[in-house]
């Protein structure tokens, strides 16, 4: 690679946590020429973050340390530059866009006080009328609907693409010459991604900018970068052009990660499929394990003094579904198409508004708490943030032990320990993490803890909630795997929510299409994938970024 806008030359990033030294970075060296994209990827705790904060100078004084190395930006050491020089790159000449647009920005004041400020500090001479009308024209430029009415609203009232386009309009505000994003996709829909991502390659063409780009998704490197490199451990074990390292990985580490990729992983062969007797003899058995019928759950909008009703919104509306047993089956679409909200619904952790849910026959809207208890047995939830839904103050042999306690299951407590010893086998963990907490854990093995949490009644049913969306890519195939394999162990049926079109195609049966609260498509999942046929699954699957060199 020829010398460029930004060289990292033997960069060392040492951090002080609890007494101890950690190689966060170790021994790195890249370059980015002008107006070309450098992609950085690799699983999380490898360094990809901290290398781009080392480089904006944004690591806690004290906690970071660089015992060698250059970051040479334009010619000049930024290492060696002291605050005031490092403040005047820092968001003129060198801008960054965070993972969490709703964490960056401030909840208490508007997207265009945010901007203008920027702008102010940089450059003193800036009026606030003439601040206002560059904001406003930083909006348009990254395609805000409505900018000039924007300007004044705060955060909280935007939606999860629009922060992350303000957060891309306080970046370019200044015109850097260097825009470092880290992971600005991740948490967005497969179509705003894919909004986002042709809005920063537009820029980049027309502002001439280059781009250090931090991602976990190869799909998106595909798209944006000219080159890659690697990172595990605080190394930087493979770098070269994008083409090359994608379609000829030299690293047995890069190859991993490229051969966890759902679309090449190798899907194990099922069983035999569940039995009934017919008058032809034995066919394969398609009874529904769940019916639903013209399901609404709508929530009330109220306004006025005394709280009247206006409006509701159709979060479930008029829905009708049939879940086979022992299938997997996919929920798809936008964030706000009702997903979660439908998957709450059927385990009747949100009431509905009206319709029908029956499990095996036995119908389950109408029923109180002390009917539904029995009922919980069959049906289970995988949340997507173990972390969250890990009570922290619990060892997980409580977690595990005390809903068996709940629903009757072991004759005593040590039958029960021998129990949740089993589950944490199932899920491929170990006997002893019964005795630890959840913050000693990876998030994969939270994953895998919150999996057996939803096995211990030994459910028919469960819902996965975007178990995998917060995944590495090699993390991500283990738990996929695990699923398939504990599916053909219980022939358990699953409602797999998420909006990777990748794991759809790898892990499930049949697919269903959410849009605005209905669903317009639905079918088997090579069916879909292949052929689909509502506009709004064509927009969706065209949307997703592929890794085609």
């Amino acid at each position: 690679m020829n010398p460029g806008l930004l060289e990292v030359r033997n960069l060392r990033t040492y951090l002080q946590s609890g007494g101890r030294e950690v190689r966060a970075v170790d021994d790195v060296s890249f370059s980015i020429p002008k107006g070309e994209t450098f992609c950085l990827v690799g699983e999380s705790g490898s360094g990809k973050s901290v290398s781009a904060l080392s480089v904006i100078c944004l690591l806690p004084q004290g906690v970071a340390s660089h015992p060698s190395g250059e970051i040479l930006f334009n010619g000049r050491d930024l290492l060696r530059l002291d605050d005031p020089g490092i403040r005047a790159v820092r968001g003129s000449q060198i801008a960054m866009i965070f993972q969490e647009p709703m964490t960056s920005l401030n909840p208490v004041l508007t997207i265009g006080e945010q901007i203008t400020e920027a702008l102010q500090l940089h450059y003193p001479e800036m009026n606030d009328a003439e601040a206002e009308q560059r904001t406003i024209m930083a909006l348009e430029q990254v395609q805000m609907p409505h900018a000039s009415g924007r300007f004044r609203d705060y955060p909280h009232q935007l939606s999860g693409g629009q922060r992350q386009r303000v957060m891309i309009a306080m970046a370019l505000a200044c015109e850097p010459q260097l825009l470092i994003a880290d992971e600005p996709t991740t948490a967005l829909d497969v179509t705003v991604q894919a909004e986002i991502l042709r809005l920063m390659r537009k820029l980049q063409d027309d502002t001439g900018m280059s781009m250090l780009f931090i991602t976990h998704d190869f799909g998106v490197v595909a798209q944006m970068a000219q080159w890659v490199g690697v990172m595990k451990q605080g190394k930087l074990v493979e770098v070269g052009p994008c083409a090359e390292v994608l379609r000829k990985p030299h690293h047995s580490y890069t190859r991993q990660l490229l051969a966890s990729l759902p679309e090449n992983l190798a899907k194990p062969p099922l069983g035999q499929p569940p039995f009934k007797n017919s008058t032809d003899g034995l066919v394969a058995d398609q009874t529904p394990l769940l019916k639903i019928r013209d399901l609404k759950v709508w929530f009330p909008i109220k306004k006025g003094l005394l709280r009247h009703i206006v409006d509701y919104v159709r979060a479930v509306d008029e829905v009708s579904l049939d879940i086979p047993q022992g299938q997997i089956v996919a929920l798809v679409g936008e964030s706000g198409c009702g997903k979660t909200t439908l998957g709450r619904a059927i385990l009747q952790l949100e009431k509905p508004t009206s319709g029908s849910i029956q499990i095996q026959g036995q119908e389950l809207t109408g029923l109180s708490a002390r009917e539904l208890r029995p009922l919980r047995r069959k049906m289970q939830i995988a949340f997507q943030d173990p972390q969250s839904s890990l009570n922290p103050r619990l060892l997980i042999e409580t977690t595990l032990t005390e809903p068996m306690k709940v629903h009757g299951i072991g004759a005593n407590h040590e039958e029960r320990i021998e129990l949740a010893s089993r589950l944490l086998e199932s899920v491929q963990l170990k006997r002893d993490f019964l005795w630890r907490y959840p913050h000693e854990f990876s998030g994969g093995q939270r994953q895998r803890i919150g999996l057996a949490r939803a096995l211990t009644l030994n459910p028919e049913f469960i819902v996965c909630d975007e178990i995998t969306s917060a995944l590495d890519v090699s993390v991500q195939a283990e738990i996929l795997q695990l699923l398939l394999s504990i599916r053909q162990q219980r022939n358990l049926t699953l409602l797999f929510i998420t909006h990777n079109i990748g794991v759809v195609e790898y892990l499930s049966d049949q697919t269903v299409v959410m849009y605005k609260g209905r669903i317009v498509e639905q079918g088997k999942t090579a069916q879909i994938c292949s052929h689909p046929q509502n506009p709004y699954t064509k927009k969706l699957l065209a949307a997703v970024p592929r890794l085609l060199i």
